[in-house]
């Protein structure tokens, strides 16, 4: 029985989007203990230009590790909770170029995927945080 919801699984993509590479192969063991599997993706460039990079780099990292499996519902899933991180960011870091992590996570049907970014202006960092959640079922 799984007793994770939608927050933990939230709290674990949020975590996996903001850790630096190092503390990246910690949580993802530390996650499995607590079985959530995880993963995390470099993302830059233009926003605008670079979404449908993006949502590529969620998709192919999630099949990648066993996130999700690959069919049609999982894939609209991840690129769905993906988007709705972009959507979220968007207003803050449209034409500017951007520097982060996708973070994705997943227990059970839950699914959430969050986009923490860097906003580079002259020497002035902006940083942003989006965050999508889909629920999907168990496909054996």
């Amino acid at each position: 029985m799984n007793d994770l919801n939608s927050t933990d699984v939230a709290k674990a993509s949020v975590k996996m989007a903001i850790s630096s590479r190092v503390e990246e192969e910690k949580l993802i063991k530390d996650f499995k203990d607590q079985n959530i599997s995880a993963v995390a993706v470099d993302i830059g460039g233009n926003l605008i230009s670079s979404i449908p990079k993006i949502i590529e780099r969620a998709l192919v990292a999630s099949k990648r590790t066993g996130i999700i499996k690959d069919c049609h519902v999982h894939d609209g899933a991840v690129a769905g909770a993906t988007r709705e991180a972009i959507i979220q960011v968007s207003s803050k870091a449209t034409g500017m170029n951007v520097g982060g992590k996708i973070g994705i996570a997943r227990s059970g049907e839950h699914l959430s995927v969050c986009i923490f970014l860097s906003i580079g202006l002259l020497h002035l960092n902006e940083v942003v945080i989006g965050l999508g959640h889909r629920s999907i079922p168990d496909i054996t």
